[in-house]
C-alpha cells in the first residue's frame, strides 16, 4: 500500500507539475507519506500548517526559497487559505512550473531574477468537509496531481 502511495506522488512530481494535492480525512497519512518519500529521495521537506491569515506575499517568499533551494514543502490544510490568496498562489505556482518545464537555470519570480533548482516540489493536504475550508479554484486545481487518501482497512 505504501509503495502505491509513493508511486502516485512520484508521478505527480515527475510530470513537470512538481505539485501534488492530497485529499483525505484526518489520520490517513497524507503528510507522513510525503515526508517519508522526501527522506527516501534525500530531499529536504518542510511542513507548514496553513491558516486564513496567510497572504500572497508570504507564500511568494516561501515559493521563492523552495525554488532556489530545491526543497519540497507540504502545506497542511491548504484549503484554509482565503480564496483571494489562493488565486494569486495559482499564478505563482504556474510561473515556477513553466520555468521547471523549460529547465531554466534562473527565472523571474515576483519581480526578481532567482536561480532555479529543479528538485522543487509542492505538496498540499486538504481535509474536506470541515468548517472554514475553501474549495480550491479551478485554475489552482489544474496545477496539482490529485491523490485521494483513505484510512487503511487492516481487516
Amino acid at each position: 500500500f505504501s509503495s502505491r502511495r509513493r508511486h502516485t506522488r512520484c508521478s505527480g512530481v515527475s510530470w513537470g507539475r512538481r505539485c501534488v494535492q492530497e485529499t483525505g480525512t484526518w489520520g490517513t497519512g497524507k503528510t507522513e507519506t510525503t515526508k517519508d518519500l522526501a527522506k527516501s529521495l534525500a530531499i529536504q521537506c518542510v511542513v507548514f500548517n496553513c491558516s486564513d491569515s496567510l497572504d500572497y506575499k508570504t507564500m511568494g517568499r516561501f515559493f521563492s526559497g523552495l525554488a532556489q533551494g530545491g526543497a519540497w514543502a507540504c502545506f497542511d490544510e491548504f484549503n484554509r487559505i482565503d480564496i483571494e490568496v489562493l488565486s494569486v498562489i495559482a499564478q505563482q505556482i504556474l510561473d515556477i512550473q513553466r520555468a521547471v518545464r523549460a529547465k531554466l537555470p534562473d527565472f523571474y519570480f515576483e519581480g526578481r531574477k532567482i536561480p532555479l533548482n529543479l528538485r522543487f516540489g509542492v505538496f498540499i493536504t486538504m481535509n474536506p468537509g470541515y468548517a472554514g475550508r475553501t474549495e480550491l479554484p479551478d485554475n489552482l486545481k489544474s496545477l496539482f496531481r490529485p491523490v485521494a487518501m483513505m484510512i487503511p482497512n487492516y481487516a
